[in-house]
């Protein structure tokens, strides 16, 4: 049996499921997008079996991203966790069949609280659909399911859906890289957004030599300092810097004995330089496009420090 042939079948459906939702979109969206910007409360996501597995992330996704969120199980809901809801939230209801019990039940209920009601199905005239203040139709044409049993297509519609609303609220709150950060704090981006330079840049024994130095002292700097470099100083002024690259280039492009060069024959002049307050991630761009595993840090044009490429990987 040819098992590939399985898998890109099922590519091909839910791909198709997604590019159809295109299709599908009303003005019920941009509504939608404007009642969650103006809501006092949060977006409440519920959504019963597999829908709410994807109801989980749906929420997960928009708390993350700057839309206050948390997920409420249906079938708790009816048993004391309606308490959640707060005339100023907003509701997002989930289910592919638009009937399931326990998203009907609750659904006088939160009206009778006042709640904005928007529902999210594949049947637009489910009583989810014409109970909702704004919907989303999210209809497939097959499940990729070989059965047409379990949800395949429209569970991976119904998440792409939901990644379309988060990134409209985002869009429309401007949303920004550090903002995302906040939230993150712990994970490795949010790190690298936070975190500035001069939180990992080295700053004590510098490899410093003058533009007269030898090539030994050269050498005994770059090795003492074990950053891979030497920075070449005149009158406490950035002129150059050495590399192992720089000595080895030095010695393979002259006859001359190594105890003949200075530091000014071998240096690499303008070496690249960056501010103390960067960003981490800003810095780890600016070094991958230039192709450098090493900065010199500096404020005022004064050297502070030495940033280099692997002490980004303690974040």
């Amino acid at each position: 049996m040819d098992y590939q042939k399985i898998a890109k079948e099922v590519f091909l459906l839910e791909a198709k499921a997604v590019q159809d939702l295109g299709n599908l979109l009303t003005n019920d969206f941009n509504k939608a997008v404007e009642a969650v910007l103006n809501i006092k409360g949060r977006l409440v996501i519920s959504g019963m079996g597999k829908s709410g597995h994807i109801g989980v992330k749906i929420s997960a996704t928009l708390a993350s991203t700057g839309t206050p969120s948390f997920f409420m199980h249906p079938a708790e809901a009816i048993h004391g966790d309606l308490g959640m809801l707060t005339k100023d939230d907003i509701l997002l209801a989930i289910s592919n069949s638009g009937e399931s019990e326990e998203i009907v039940k609750i659904i006088p209920l939160v009206k009778r609280m006042g709640i904005v009601l928007i529902g999210m199905a594949g049947n637009s005239n489910s009583t989810l659909a014409k109970s909702s203040d704004f919907f989303f139709n999210i209809s497939i044409e097959k499940e990729a399911c070989p059965l047409q049993l379990a949800p395949m297509s429209s569970t991976t519609a119904t998440l792409a859906m939901g990644d379309a609303f988060a990134a409209a609220l985002m869009k429309a709150r401007n949303f920004q890289p550090e903002n995302f950060a906040m939230f993150h704090p712990g994970g490795s981006l949010g790190k690298r957004l936070l975190t500035r330079v001069k939180d990992l840049m080295h700053t004590k024994n510098l490899p410093i030599v003058k533009i007269d130095s030898d090539f030994a002292i050269v050498i005994n700097s770059i090795t003492a300092g074990k950053m891979g470099l030497a920075v070449v100083m005149e009158d406490e002024n950035i002129v150059g810097v050495i590399t192992d690259g720089d000595l080895r280039r030095a010695l393979a492009s002259s006859e001359k004995s190594r105890f003949e060069f200075s530091a000014k024959e071998i240096m690499t002049k303008d070496p690249k330089m960056i501010s103390a307050d960067t960003k981490v991630v800003d810095a780890e761009d600016y070094m991958i496009k230039n192709k450098i595993d090493v900065l010199l840090v500096v404020e005022n044009e004064k050297l502070v420090g030495v940033f280099q490429l692997y002490d980004i990987g303690s974040l």
